[in-house]
């Protein structure tokens, strides 16, 4: 019987490992440690070795995430993935917006302007316009999507502690400024453009409305180097800058109704305000309905409430299209939200976000290169106007003359002093999300409605209006944000006291109009 060596194998092994060891040895990051001071070009060349990290990672990961998903569509649709087909268009976009979007933050612009601007290019430079390719019912489809996620976010942000304690401060700030903006841009839109009363207010309402998207990373920018937190300013805003989007989005969900309601007069004038009620009832049953199912003691709590908090955004936003209601689907979509978030905030620690909220945000990260980069190709630019895009930025900036200048005087009796008072109306300039959640919604309502051809290119004003507003606005005030912010802005040294929340603060200024008040909120609480 022969008998066999059992140390061969691991032997041979062993001197397989030693030389893959040696053979690597030059590719591994961890054998290249950087010298003590650096250069740009040292640190990039380390950025190649294995495992690669920093943006030489974060490029091969996005680029085996692109090129995984396109050979998984290829491998289930076939030819639609593939040049020609009807998911390229959509798949192509999705990407090219999300670069734009990573490239435009190099330079400490919103992504949200670099996807605008890369679904324009997309959607009008002949050789590679592959944005119009893209199916119409697809388009809607994925905006409507990304509105759902964004209503659902900002209702699951809505603090109710925060909303009982807010000073008139901050309700005043909130719907002075944006109704005064509305009634203006209304006005003028009748008067410069000649739109119909219900289209003027509801582009009205489109244009009035903050972006929370712009202002809140910009003011939490602030907050975390320490301006403005002896008067809680960032919270101050970033209160606000919710409701005023509550208030647009209600103020055009009623227009909305009132456009595309044919008959009897008497019922048009109320289904606006009946969409209303009825979406917010809606919203609010929805809402306690998700404080029960699914049940607390799931192993997968919160993938469930993702899902039905979720679902039942679709179904009021899709499904208020399906009964011609639409008005009422946007306020069902944030009810819902909110209501839950009632009951869900109470098993979190205070001050920290709830685990639906991080799926939601992640949802975003999805579904935001998606909506801008549509928006902008949905965009012609062969078929602009100069006259009406001359009066359409008129009338943008007409609103905005009388929006800051209301903002100014809300803030006046507040115990800011004269340079805080004029950084309030700045944070007040940035229009993106809202504009191009909404700015298109009136324009596939006329599309499916068939409203003839005269409502169909008032709705494309109108979306054209939301993206001057978007291209206008909001590069130009997220930087105003970022360099005034610390010229105007008292900053808080580390270590002083921050604890006391600012609502109680704004409380206090208005019980004694021009005291001091040294209180502020740190920027977990935020």
């Amino acid at each position: 019987m022969e008998i066999v060596d059992r140390d061969i194998g691991p032997s041979r092994c062993q001197k397989l490992r030693n030389q893959f060891a040696r053979l690597t040895f030059p590719l591994e990051a961890e054998n290249h440690p950087l010298p003590d001071n650096p250069t740009r070009a040292d640190r990039l060349k380390r950025a190649f070795f294995c495992p690669p990290f920093g943006r030489v990672g974060a490029f091969l990961l996005v680029a085996s995430m692109f090129l995984l998903w396109w050979g998984v569509l290829i491998s289930v649709t076939k030819d639609k993935a593939l040049p020609g087909g009807v998911v390229f268009p959509m798949l192509m976009l999705f990407s090219a917006c999300w670069c734009g979007g990573y490239l435009i933050n190099l330079v400490h612009l919103p992504p949200l302007f670099g996807m605008l601007i890369m679904g324009g290019i997309l959607g009008n430079v002949p050789g590679i316009d592959v944005g119009r390719d893209i199916d119409p019912d697809w388009s809607s489809t994925a905006r409507n999507m990304a509105l759902t996620v964004i209503l659902t976010r900002a209702g699951l942000g809505l603090d109710p502690v925060a909303l009982r304690k807010l000073s008139l401060v901050v309700l005043r700030l909130a719907f002075c400024p944006s109704l005064l903006e509305a009634l203006v841009d209304g006005l003028a839109a009748r008067l410069i453009l000649g739109f119909p009363w219900s289209w003027s207010f509801m582009m009205a309402f489109v244009l009035s409305v903050v972006s929370p998207a712009v202002v809140v990373p910009s003011m939490l920018g602030l907050s975390d180097r320490g301006y403005g937190l002896d008067k809680g300013i960032p919270t101050l805003i970033v209160a606000a800058v919710s409701l005023d989007a509550v208030l647009a989005i209600t103020g055009f969900g009623v227009c909305l109704g009132i456009t595309f309601t044919s008959g009897d007069l008497v019922w048009t004038l109320f289904k606006g305000p009946l969409e209303a009620v009825v979406g917010i009832a809606f919203g609010c049953v929805g809402g306690v309905f998700l404080w029960y199912i699914p049940q607390r003691s799931s192993k997968n709590l919160t993938l469930f409430r993702s899902v039905m908090l979720f679902g039942g955004g679709l179904v009021s936003i899709f499904g208020s299209k399906y009964i011609k209601w639409s008005g009422a689907g946007p306020l069902a979509c944030l009810a819902i939200a909110f209501v839950a978030g009632l009951r869900w905030r109470k098993e979190v620690p205070q001050g920290k976000k709830t685990p639906v909220e991080e799926v939601m945000g992640v949802l975003w990260m999805v579904f935001q290169p998606l909506l801008f980069g549509l928006i902008g190709a949905k965009v012609d630019l062969s078929k602009l106007e100069p006259t009406t895009v001359g009066y359409g930025v008129a009338v943008l900036f007409l609103g905005l003359l009388f929006r800051l200048i209301m903002a100014f005087v809300v803030v006046l009796r507040s115990d800011l002093n004269r340079k805080e008072r004029f950084f309030v109306p700045i944070t007040w300039l940035p229009k993106a999300t809202v504009q191009a959640a909404i700015g298109g919604i009136a324009l596939d309502t006329a599309i499916e409605l068939g409203a003839g051809a005269k409502a169909v290119e008032l709705g494309r004003e109108v979306l054209t209006l939301a993206v001057l507003a978007i291209v206008i606005t909001a590069p130009i005030g997220s930087l105003l944000i970022a360099l005034i912010g610390p010229r105007l802005l008292h900053r808080t040294e580390p270590g002083q006291n921050t604890s006391v929340q600012t609502v109680e603060a704004l409380e206090r200024q208005e019980e004694k109009p021009g005291g001091n008040v040294n209180h502020a909120v740190t920027t977990d609480e935020e």
